[in-house]
Order: structure tokens, then C-alpha cells, then sequence
């Protein structure tokens, strides 16, 4: 069986997650965010799931603090590898906003990157790691115009990495 990971970004309502879930239509994913740890502690906290400008902020710089504290999120990707390395699934989105986060696990895992991109949304510039998105020299990029079209190019991406 092949696997492959794909770190997956995109700005805010880029379609990220609806990507994902076209894919899941051809083979076994298994989605996973470098900021799930990061929310969990938010919530913990007082974040109530919000994604305003302030709350978006406070998960980049907490993600930020807990990176410089013990690399938590990078650590739990590394135990999703891991899991994902064991498990039936055919491909892992790994999602990752920050360039140098996203250099440091596609070097480290052998990662395939993508970009989804909505013609007419703006990338959010209230913090650093939403900022960044575009910062990156990715594999593939998919313009996201219709949801028709987003699925005709999951089910050609699922193709392409020749996971079937």
C-alpha cells in the first residue's frame, strides 16, 4: 500500500478541509493539525473555538510560546507520523501555516506541500502565522473556483501521487 504525507495550507476559507474531505472519497485519509495541542490548551484557557482576528493571534502566539517552550507542536506531529506510518490509511494532510514549520516537517518527513487558493479572499494579516501562508515555494498549488472543480482536483491529486 503507498502512503504519502501532504502538508496542506491555505488562508482562512480557502477550502483546506473540503479538499481533504473530497480526497477521503478515493482513498483512506487522515487529517491532522499542527495547532490541535495549541486549541486544546486555548480552550483550557477561555478560547471558545472563535476565529476572529484576536482569536486567530492568540493561537499563532501560543503556538509560537509552546514551540520556543518544548516544541509541542512539532512533537505532535511527529507522533501522528507515527501513527498514520501504522494505520491503513493511504494519505496524511498535515496542516501547517508557518514557512519554517513547514520546511522543518517536509524535511523531516518527506513531505509533498500544497496550497489551496480562492479567487477573491484575502489572506489574513493579523498575525504572523496566517501572514505567512503565501511565504512558501510549494509542489502544488490548486485554485479552489467551484466545489465541483475542488473535487475534479482532489480525486486528480489522489491520482497523481499514485496512492491507489
Amino acid at each position: 500500500m503507498n502512503k504519502e504525507i501532504v502538508i496542506i495550507n491555505g488562508t482562512g476559507g480557502s477550502g483546506k478541509d473540503t479538499f481533504v474531505e473530497f480526497c477521503a472519497k478515493y482513498v483512506k485519509v487522515m487529517n491532522f493539525s499542527s495547532i490541535d495541542k495549541v486549541k486544546e490548551i486555548a480552550k483550557l484557557i477561555g478560547w471558545n473555538g472563535g476565529k476572529t482576528d484576536k482569536d486567530r493571534k492568540f493561537l499563532s502566539d501560543l503556538k509560537k510560546l509552546t514551540t520556543e517552550y518544548n516544541d509541542m507542536a512539532f512533537n505532535s506531529i511527529s507522533d501522528a507520523v507515527v501513527r498514520f506510518k501504522n494505520n491503513e490509511d493511504n494519505l496524511m494532510f498535515i496542516h501547517i501555516r508557518e514557512p519554517e514549520e513547514i520546511e522543518r516537517a517536509k524535511n523531516s518527513f518527506d513531505t509533498k506541500t500544497l496550497l489551496i487558493k480562492r479567487m477573491g479572499l484575502e489572506n489574513i494579516s493579523t498575525n504572523y502565522s496566517d501572514a505567512s501562508v503565501d511565504n512558501y515555494d510549494y509542489d502544488y498549488i490548486i485554485n479552489n473556483t467551484t466545489l465541483e472543480e475542488l473535487e475534479c482536483e482532489a480525486k486528480k491529486f489522489v491520482k497523481k501521487l499514485e496512492l491507489k
